[in-house]
């Protein structure tokens, strides 16, 4: 039986207003709650717009009545009435001035009892609604987070494709080129022994596009990573993928600040300032111990090494001998929060991060203070450090001192997040975006005791550092940039290496041989021979820049099917055993295992 002939949609149920009043209608959707008053029945009836309150009463043919009365939460109903003006409005819904009177009622399907309300901001345990994640997805502020992306994804489309970008899709079955973490791979059925890799970007294939003649590319692009989850990451992502030929960093990030613009306007009605702020890497670090900072608030980081340089406090005295620093932040009007307890928390946590300890300065209401180290110093020492710190009172100064450092920076940095969230200080709708560039071309591994590659080989070095290469590889910095936004890494880009002479000093550097070069990226190297552009660009990633516009806590709250922490899908049991005719056929054999 087809139970909708006859029956044809018309509206949306979130879309009636009072200027439909007196139409006739038809909507259709799910029960959000049946309301029995006895002679009277109303149904809220949801569909992804909204909700629309159906009634019935005295008027209502006695079959629909009872149609009406047997209703349960999560049928699917579909209502042929006539708009009317409700005589107890709703203020709190769009639809809450109108009802429709039902003249004719179809139940498409019955449902059993979900095991959680289809409600927003439920409170039912996440995994439990990641198991029925069809479920959990009829809520209404999932499905706002779900549509607003369908809206930015189209919102990026017609950017790009106003600026002249070709939209490339680009392989998903993959040669495998490691990127830092692990790949996903794919065994070939017929190329047996042989795997394919899922991509972690579509970084040598858009290269290849620049040197095809497409100048400009982009993609909204399925990327995977096997690596360890956290609330900003997942193994399957996807980013805004673009390259530019015949640009320059400013090309680039003037396109990258153009889309930011634009998205933010369209799809959250927020005036972003251009151009960006923008930040050395050096800067961003010294001034904030993050690559990546949070630029809502201050606590920006004080070096204090010139001002405690002849102290006799051995905890100072030997971080500055050692080639270290002395730097603190400063936690305004913090006296009354950042109490002994407190601090003695925050100093475990520094010690986690690496520090040996942390000296602190509480400032009292009457300007007298307690530090953990004034016994060590002069009264004008004290003073000068006051002075430099910008300490008033009511202020509480943490203090961190070693010979790296890299790690005072990187500690205060987590201090500054941590006290900022203690003192409620991160102001919320306030989209600070900014720039950071000239990140380090080498990075230092203490592990292995040597440089390594802080970002993939084909990135390009600033010209001025090129004589530096073999010489001094802590003075090589990149053209390189992350775009940050309330300290999260929405983008990574740079501009590439297309000059043969110089790649194969940059592999030689990484200690890759000409042989294991052509292995890895022959490609790549050889098409570079038939005239390679100078070409840039960068990777947006799509799920965090959603997150952070919309203020969720996870990413898992703006993708539509998720993984959870482990890697799995609880809603589908993925990943899964597959059998030994599957196995058979890619030429595997399962190993035991020791118990």
């Amino acid at each position: 039986m087809d139970f909708m002939t006859g029956m044809k949609r018309t509206h949306y149920c979130g879309d009636l207003r009072m200027s439909d009043v007196g139409k006739k209608v038809t909507v259709a959707g799910w029960v959000q709650r049946q309301r029995d008053l006895g002679a009277i029945i109303f149904i809220d009836l949801r569909d992804r717009s909204g909700i629309v309150q159906l009634a019935f009463g005295e008027e209502t043919d006695k079959a629909i009545f009872e149609k009406a009365f047997a209703a349960r939460s999560e049928y699917v109903l579909m209502a042929e009435g006539t708009v009317r003006e409700r005589s107890s409005k709703n203020m709190d819904i769009p639809t809450g001035e109108i009802e429709i009177e039902v003249t004719e009622l179809r139940v498409l399907a019955k449902s059993e009892t979900p095991p959680f309300e289809i409600i927003e901001n439920c409170q039912t345990a996440e995994l439990t609604r990641l198991k029925y994640r069809y479920l959990d997805l009829r809520r209404p502020d999932l499905q706002k987070n779900i549509l607003m992306r369908h809206k930015i994804a189209k919102i990026t489309r017609d950017y790009f494709d106003e600026n002249g970008f070709i939209e490339i899709e680009t392989p998903i079955l993959i040669k495998s080129t490691p990127e830092g973490a692990r790949d996903y791979l794919v065994p070939s059925r017929i190329h047996k022994g042989k795997f394919y890799a899922l991509p972690q970007s579509p970084q040598l294939y858009k290269q290849l596009s620049m040197v095809a003649g497409f100048d400009r590319y982009m993609q909204i692009a399925r990327c995977f990573r096997d690596e360890d989850l956290r609330a900003d990451r997942q193994p399957e992502f996807t980013q805004i993928d673009l390259e530019m030929s015949f640009v320059d960093m400013e090309d680039v990030l003037a396109i990258g600040e153009g889309y930011m613009e634009r998205v933010f306007r369209e799809a959250m009605g927020v005036d972003i300032q251009l151009p960006l702020p923008r930040l050395t890497y050096k800067e961003a670090m010294e001034k904030y111990g993050s690559d990546k900072p949070d630029t809502r608030y201050g606590l920006e980081i004080t070096d204090l090494t010139d001002v405690v340089k002849d102290s006799e406090f051995v905890v100072f005295k030997s971080a500055i001998e050692g080639g270290g620093s002395v730097r603190c932040i400063t936690a305004k009007n913090a006296y009354a929060t950042l109490t002994r307890k407190e601090i003695d928390k925050l100093t475990e946590a520094a010690k986690g991060i690496g520090a040996k300890g942390m000296a602190y300065i509480r400032i009292a209401e009457d300007g007298t203070y307690n530090a953990s180290f004034s016994k060590f110093m002069t009264e004008d020492e004290m003073n000068a450090i006051l002075a430099k710190a910008d300490a008033k009172a009511g202020d509480v100064v943490l203090v961190i001192g070693d010979t790296k450092n890299s790690l005072v920076l990187t500690v205060l940095g987590a201090l500054r997040q941590t006290v900022a969230k203690k003192l409620d200080i991160i102001p919320e709708g306030k989209y600070n975006l900014l720039w950071i560039t000239e990140f380090p071309f080498f990075d230092w591994d203490e592990d292995a005791q040597q440089f390594v590659a802080m970002h993939h080989p084909f990135t390009a070095p600033m010209d001025e550092c090129l004589e530096y290469l073999e010489t001094d590889k802590a003075q090589v910095r990149a053209k390189a940039y992350d775009l940050v936004l309330n300290g999260v890494e929405l983008c990574s880009g740079s501009i590439r290496i297309t000059n043969p002479d110089l790649q194969g000093r940059i592999f030689s550097l990484l200690g890759l041989s000409d042989e294991e070069a052509h292995e890895k990226f022959g490609y790549l190297l050889d098409a570079f021979k038939y005239g390679a552009p100078p070409h840039g660009g960068m990777g947006i990633g799509l799920d965090r820049l959603i997150m952070q516009m919309l203020g969720c806590e996870s990413l898992r709250d703006v993708i539509a099917y998720p993984k959870v922490q482990n890697a799995s899908e609880p809603m589908t049991d993925c990943p899964a055993i597959v059998d030994d005719i599957q196995l058979k056929d890619l030429g595997i054999t399962e190993m035991e295992t020791e118990e």
